[in-house]
């Protein structure tokens, strides 16, 4: 079962909807958790899946909290704006069929507030540190190229790497199942396991400020980063556990790659 619970109903004019789910170098995470940081958006609804990793959370030593993905909103401020979703978690689904159970949620959900267009984010791991990286995109039309061509992002995804796993790329193609337009943002990362990258997210959220005609200060990124990457470690060291606890009930043998593995 997956369910989402609003806490409140903003009424947005056609918004974009701006997924940040943990994944390679937590790009994702860090760009949208940042931007809703800098905007001040807004929390509004929360979902919470069986397909989630089956813990826990401990906060202050006693309180209990389940792991959960976060709905965010912004209302544009000036012409040429748009509103805005933000979407960001704990977590991905645990396992394949979970994540097209979790997406199509969040594409009902999206869908009644009146979202046509989806960006995600995500890191493209290279196995090298970069000290420049780039910005790969894809997108579900190639029509959609002439709009977004010009803000730094090369299109050459997919001649780097075939495929995008979890939310960063089902959103997208599930979406466009739907009549939705959607782009992918993929920032060159190290892909090192547990390794939050502060750079490729900078230059992602530089790419997303320019589509959506934004203007954020990013002067606090690093300290930021800091900020979440205990928290990051943590639930990535607890679902690690997860992963080898749930293989030795089941019987099962778990690769060193399947235990550190990551979601785009």
């Amino acid at each position: 079962m997956t369910s989402i619970k609003v806490s409140e109903k903003p009424h947005l004019n056609n918004p974009i909807l701006i997924e940040g789910l943990p994944g390679v170098g937590n790009i994702g995470r860090v760009a949208a958790g940042y931007l809703i940081s800098e905007l001040k958006a807004k929390k509004f609804a929360h979902l919470y899946s069986e397909h989630f990793f089956p813990f826990v959370m401990l906060h202050d030593s006693c309180e209990i909290k389940l792991l959960k993905n976060e709905f965010y909103y912004w209302k544009a401020k000036k012409k040429g704006q748009r509103d805005l979703i933000i979407l960001v978690g704990d977590c991905q689904s645990l396992s394949p069929n979970g994540h097209y159970d979790v997406i199509e949620n969040i594409l009902d959900f999206a869908q009644k507030m009146g979202v046509k267009e989806v960006i995600t984010i995500g890191g493209l791991a290279t196995g090298d540190v970069e000290d420049h990286p780039k910005v790969l995109g894809s997108v579900t039309d190639k029509k959609l190229l002439k709009k977004y061509n010009k803000h730094g992002i090369e299109f050459t995804a997919g001649e780097k790497v075939g495929y995008i796993v979890g939310a960063a790329g089902l959103l997208l193609g599930l979406g466009a199942e739907r009549g939705m337009d959607g782009i992918c943002l993929l920032g060159e990362t190290s892909g090192f396991p547990i390794v939050t990258d502060p750079k490729a997210a900078e230059v992602v959220l530089d790419s997303v400020t320019k589509i959506l005609k934004l203007k954020v200060d990013m002067s606090k990124l690093d300290k930021k980063v800091k900020e979440m990457e205990r928290f990051i470690k943590r639930v990535e060291s607890l679902q690690k556990k997860a992963i080898m606890q749930i293989a030795k009930e089941e019987k099962a043998p778990v690769s060193e790659k399947e235990q550190l593995r990551y979601i785009g």
